[in-house]
């Protein structure tokens, strides 16, 4: 059985991503975060590089915007966080449940390898790969 030390990052991340580019205008991506039941999303520019993430908390904001009786809010690039802390998908599971550990507010990183974003990878993937190991 493998431990937390050999498995890596890139074997639990998911790779199929909700994203959302910069441009796109806010209201659409909190109606698709909505439905789909997320918390957030990373925001890619066209070459797939993270360039920020938007998470519900920054979507808040847009209570302010909205109290003023508009649905138009304008674009992610306003709303989104850029100072993201990511992970590479080589990365030990043992050193990321660390992280998690550490930074006690975050759920889930984005993986990215060479810049761009590959996946991303959560707590419960972290407690999946436990219950597979142990």
């Amino acid at each position: 059985m493998a431990t937390l030390e050999k498995v890596s990052v890139r074997d639990y991340m998911s790779t199929r991503l909700m994203s959302f580019t910069p441009e796109m205008e806010v209201m659409n991506a909190v109606h698709q975060l909505v439905k789909s039941g997320h918390s957030g999303a990373p925001v890619v520019d066209a070459q797939g590089t993270l360039v920020g993430m938007l998470s519900e908390r920054d979507c808040l904001q847009i209570a302010m915007v909205a109290a003023q009786d508009t649905c138009v809010a304008g674009p992610v690039s306003q709303y989104m966080s850029t100072k993201v802390e990511t992970v590479s998908s080589d990365m030990s599971l043992a050193q990321l449940a660390g992280l998690f550990i550490s930074n006690r507010h975050f759920r889930r990183y984005p993986v990215v390898d060479g810049g761009k974003l590959v996946g991303q990878i959560s707590r419960s993937d972290v407690l999946r790969a436990i219950s597979h190991c142990c």
